[in-house]
């Protein structure tokens, strides 16, 4: 006990030192703490100190109490100034400990434990971010201690009710308020006594309200007229001058044509007193809707309708009174018309089945989303062909004869012999001079004519001649051929989801199909049908879930190859498939790579077999032909009317950049013509003139006209 007193002493006389406090009140106070100072039990008593200072510079303040209670200060540069403060009664340590905190408090200060009897002195607004400690319910600390709070909020949002507490809180000072929305929890950070006064404050606003649910199930009328009906009341009736949670909500669920309400009990049951009074038998069996289809056709709505109503009326004839909602079974007659022209539905039925109806309407009568396919043809076709021939013959020995791609030589000579003139002789009847009839010839010469044997020749190609000697002919024939083409056609075709569509790029050219002749073979009669001939695409797209399309595609590539004995020969590659395609993303459908190589050799037995000298006895052939085709596909989902004005504005503007490109290159022989050229391409619409703007923009001209003619007189 000697010891608290001599270290009471000690600090007194400092302070007394530091404050000028007189000698004599010291004194007082030293016998008044000695007298309490008597041991009561074997255990010694807890001391108890009364403080008085004044004037005295804060940092000895702050050391006196650390001696005091036996804990190491740690003072901040920035903690400045004198304190005055004075007890009139005795306090324990615990007490000082608190006093010492609220004289801290008052002058702008706090003091965070730092553990291991550490405390820190800095200034009340660096608290905040210091390491304070956090405490809960079982220890929520009192009075200026420095804590850090987490407070987990059920029935309210943090981010409404932050903002009031921060009002109750220094948030210029130790204080400060935090909400983190993914928890809903609050952080609070401050002297603990404002921290737990903004707990309780916390635990009496979250409350839960009577918030319960109730479902009413409606007998006639619809679920979703009614929260029409029902919302349409409570827009009219000031809804944002009335707290949120007097508002009942209120849900339809069409599946078993009930009305969920939630809500405090007085709203509650005005709702559902007002329901139930519009849940009312109609006095008629039926009644007549007209919706306005947005996107689906009447008449197909129809269709589905009609099987869906049949279905529903044939189930309630079979039912009994229970599954009926109590109510007999009886026929059921409705009626369902399609107006085409305005693109709506006349439907009259009960009203359950009323319900039913609607409730499919709104599912088909959506927006349907299209479908950019996109179709890439490439054909590359190449034909290498050579021909050598060589055809002899002779008036005494005979000829040779070949036909396998060189003309041949008996069509040569017999063409050209047909052409030589001839000379006729006839015998002219005349009268001699003794009056008797007389017989002279007379030779008449035709001139020659090669029509037919250029006829023979014109039908020859590549290198041709030939020897004619002593009653020897020869013809040699050599023809090298080569054919090149590169088709590249990249259509494309935009259509509904769904909906089949198909494209024609070509011609339609006349086949024969038949013929019947006339009673006397003069005019025979001949029927023809016509081929279409091009590149056709039709393709059926269908949008699965996610990006993926499932297209349905026809793709036929034909042409004419030339005539035949018959009629005219087609080219024809077609392909027949179904793919799925991602959005986007190009995927090949076909492909052909066909080489063929034919070589026919005609001869003459044993002599065309002899090496070097075989050439003259036989005729050779080689035909290489080459075929690379591909065809790709590359579907695009159009979800909106951007994406679709998009696309458009990319294929507007391909082909006036093309049509720009014509007109810079000038047209041949004419160079002073320009080719067409589309304007450039604008979305917007230009609205004509207000009357007002109009008449003003009229004032105006007709005053610039007026000066100018002003100016040239």
């Amino acid at each position: 006990m000697g010891t608290i007193s001599s270290k009471l002493n000690n600090a007194m006389r400092k302070a007394m030192k530091h404050s000028g406090v007189s000698v004599l009140s010291t004194a007082f106070t030293v016998l008044a703490l000695s007298s309490l100072w008597v041991p009561q039990t074997a255990q010694a008593t807890q001391s108890q100190y009364s403080p008085n200072f004044k004037g005295t510079d804060i940092d000895e303040f702050i050391n006196i109490v650390g001696k005091i209670l036996k804990k190491t200060m740690i003072i901040d540069p920035q903690v400045r100034g004198k304190v005055n403060v004075r007890s009139y009664e005795l306090l324990t340590e615990e007490q000082y400990y608190h006093f010492f905190l609220n004289v801290l408090e008052v002058y702008g200060f706090a003091v965070i434990d730092m553990g291991n009897n550490r405390l820190k002195v800095i200034k009340a607004k660096d608290a905040k971010s210091s390491p304070t400690p956090v405490v809960g319910d079982e220890a929520p600390g009192e009075g200026d201690e420095m804590v850090t709070r987490v407070v987990q909020v059920k029935n309210v949002s943090v981010r409404e009710l932050a903002p009031l507490l921060r009002q109750l809180s220094d948030q210029s000072g130790s204080g400060h308020v935090v909400h983190y929305d993914p928890s809903n929890v609050i952080m609070l950070v401050g002297a603990a006594a404002t921290v737990n006064r903004l707990v309780e404050i916390i635990n009496r606003v979250d409350r839960a309200g009577d918030q319960k649910v109730e479902i009413i199930r409606l007998e006639y009328a619809s679920s979703s007229e009614i929260v029409r009906i029902v919302e349409s009341i409570y827009k009219g009736t000031g809804k944002k001058d009335q707290p949120q949670f007097l508002i009942p909500k209120i849900v339809a669920d069409d599946r078993t044509n009930s009305v969920i309400v939630s809500g405090e009990p007085k709203a509650r049951e005005k709702v559902i007193g007002l329901i139930k009074r519009l849940d009312a038998e109609l006095e008629t069996t039926g009644n007549t809707k007209v919706y306005y289809l947005k996107y689906a056709k009447a008449d197909e709505v129809v269709k589905v309708l009609t099987g869906v109503s049949d279905s529903l009326a044939k189930d309630n004839k079979g039912g009994t009174a229970k599954n009926t909602g109590g109510r007999s079974s009886k026929k059921r007659d409705y009626s369902i018309q399609a107006h085409p022209d305005s693109n709506s539905l006349v439907i009259n039925a009960e009203p359950d089945m009323m319900r039913s109806l609607e409730q499919i309407i709104r599912q088909l009568d959506v927006r349907r989303q299209q479908v950019l396919v996109e179709a890439i043809i490439v054909e590359v076709f190449e034909s290498d062909g050579i021909n050598l021939g060589i055809q002899w013959g002779s008036e005494e020995a005979g000829f040779t004869q070949f036909n396998n791609g060189v003309t041949p030589l008996s069509q040569v000579a017999g063409a050209a012999y047909n052409g030589r003139g001839k000379e006729t002789t006839t015998l002219v009847e005349g009268i001699g001079d003794d009056g008797k009839a007389v017989f002279t010839p007379k030779t008449t010469k035709e001139p020659d004519d090669y029509t037919a044997l250029a006829a023979v020749l014109s039908g020859m190609t590549g290198f041709a001649t030939g020897v004619v000697k002593d009653g020897w002919g020869a013809v040699i024939q050599a023809i090298r051929s080569d054919t090149r083409s590169n088709i590249l056609a990249t259509p494309s075709i935009t259509t509904l989801d769904n909906e089949e569509a198909s494209m024609l790029v070509g011609s339609e050219i006349p086949i024969l199909t038949g013929s019947a002749a006339s009673s006397n073979n003069s005019n025979p009669f001949q029927t023809v049908d016509r081929k279409e001939v091009g590149i056709k695409l039709k393709v059926t797209p269908q949008i699965n879930e996610g990006t993926a399309v499932q297209l349905l595609i026809e793709q036929e590539v034909s042409s004419v190859s030339g005539a035949t004995g018959v009629d005219v020969a087609i080219n024809k590659r077609s392909i027949k498939t179904t793919v799925l395609a991602e959005d986007g993303g190009t995927v090949v459908i076909g492909g052909l790579i066909d080489e063929d190589v034919q070589e026919s050799v005609q001869k003459v037995p044993l002599l065309g077999d002899l090496p070097w000298i075989g050439h003259l006895f036989r005729s050779t052939g080689t035909a290489k032909r080459k075929t690379n085709l591909m065809v790709f596909i590359r579907p695009k989902i159009i979800r909106d009317s951007d994406t679709l004005l998009g696309v458009s504005q990319r294929k507007y503007n391909y082909i006036r950049a093309e049509q720009i490109k014509r007109d810079e290159e000038g047209i041949s022989l004419m160079p002073f013509t320009d080719h067409p050229v589309l304007p450039e391409w604008d979305e917007s619409l230009a609205l004509p003139p207000k009357f007002e703007e109009y008449m003003e923009g009229q004032v105006e001209d007709k005053s610039a006209d007026n000066a100018e003619k002003a100016g040239q007189e």
